[in-house]
């Protein structure tokens, strides 16, 4: 089965639709960057890193080539690297685990709260050893892991925690009557703005955020070979992971919709919790106590998937499967040794998992398409 169904009927998701809607100032943001001849980080980058940091909050933004790479080059800053492991969810996409790996470190897999497929904060204290250095909580789908229990135990154990952020644009959660927002609560933060995210570019890109303005410098240096910005200067070897100036001046551009983007994310789900809390064999997701959920993805579980999936295709409604195969059942990570049943809440989401479209520009007909569909 193909785990993206992008159907002509109601596509899973269009990404032309946000171009539609911002294309003057688009096309404006990426003329300027055309006519100034600055097209690796520059101006362009650097007004948007300000720009994400004045809305999450946080005192650095530097923007890199993927989120990917924001991971990897977050751990590396973090001095996290051989003979050190990674604790991590199992349900998750391959660059989690890839980057860790990337650094020298080796993932160890948890399982997920069955729920809110975020990594349980119980099974990560459980699998703290001597070699453990750092958490890697995932906000999957669009909601904050459970990170007042994971900041806890971070700090009981000393260890560092680089946050997944990539599909939590705009997340947060809500204690106390203070709000924080994804990626700003561990040292540091990583987001991706692959085409399909909530904040999405024109290609990859991605950013890592901090408040500790040594690590940003570090991290300054690691996308750029280790330069300090003296030309032919270089205080380490690092790596080239540049966020480029229109990419930059995409996002830019977009920034100021994000939230009112999320906000239609956050509609479309109520209508679609409302009219799929009956559906027989259905399970509509489960938010988080105090968590703003974005819904990079709506995704419910199905008892017959196969069937429902099949339904969806003949009335050529797209849909999605994140993610068929657990991390810890990957063929690239058998050398880690998992083996079925080693994580049956992450194995067992894997084969119910079902994601909806809930994209911003999504119509009201369409959604309506989909409810009758699986009503």
């Amino acid at each position: 089965m193909n785990p993206v169904e992008n159907l002509a009927g109601v596509p899973f998701i269009d990404v032309l639709r946000e171009y539609k809607e911002l294309r003057s100032e688009i096309d404006s943001a990426v003329l300027s960057v055309v006519a100034s001849g600055k097209f690796v980080l520059g101006p362009a980058v650097e007004n948007f890193e300000a720009a994400m940091a004045r809305y999450l909050g946080i005192g650095h933004a530097i923007g890199m080539a993927s989120c990917t790479d924001a991971l990897w080059l977050g751990l590396e800053a973090l001095d996290v690297g051989p003979g050190d492991e990674v604790i991590t969810s199992a349900f998750s996409y391959i660059a989690t685990a890839g980057a860790i790996i990337r650094a020298g470190a080796t993932p160890v897999f948890v399982d997920i709260e069955p729920a809110t497929f975020n990594i349980n904060p119980a099974a990560v204290e459980d699998a703290i050893t001597e070699k453990t250095a750092a958490i890697m909580p995932v906000h999957l789908f669009g909601q904050m892991a459970d990170m007042p229990p994971l900041e806890a135990i971070a700090a009981k154990h000393g260890l560092a925690m680089v946050e997944d952020a990539a599909q939590a644009h705009g997340a947060a959660h809500k204690a106390s009557g203070r709000t924080r927002m994804a990626g700003t609560i561990g040292q540091a933060g990583c987001f991706s703005f692959y085409p399909t995210k909530n904040l999405a570019g024109m290609g990859d890109g991605g950013l890592a955020v901090t408040d500790d303005a040594e690590l940003a410098r570090r991290l300054r240096l690691e996308r750029t070979h280790g330069g300090d910005g003296t030309p032919y200067v270089h205080p380490d070897i690092g790596h080239n992971s540049r966020l480029d100036s229109v990419q930059a001046a995409v996002l830019h551009a977009k920034l100021g919709r994000l939230d009112a983007w999320n906000d239609l994310r956050r509609k479309h789900a109520a209508r679609y919790d409302e009219a799929l809390a009956e559906a027989s064999g259905i399970v509509i997701p489960v938010v988080g106590e105090g968590n703003h959920h974005v819904y990079h993805q709506y995704t419910v579980r199905c008892n017959e998937r196969d069937q429902v999936t099949e339904t969806l295709r003949s009335q050529e409604i797209g849909f999605a499967i994140y993610y068929p195969v657990p991390l810890h059942l990957q063929a690239a990570l058998d050398f880690l040794g998992y083996a079925p049943g080693d994580m049956p809440e992450s194995e067992k989401a894997s084969a119910e998992v079902l994601s909806l479209p809930v994209f911003a520009g999504l119509t009201e007909a369409e959604q309506e398409r989909v409810i009758a569909a699986l009503t």
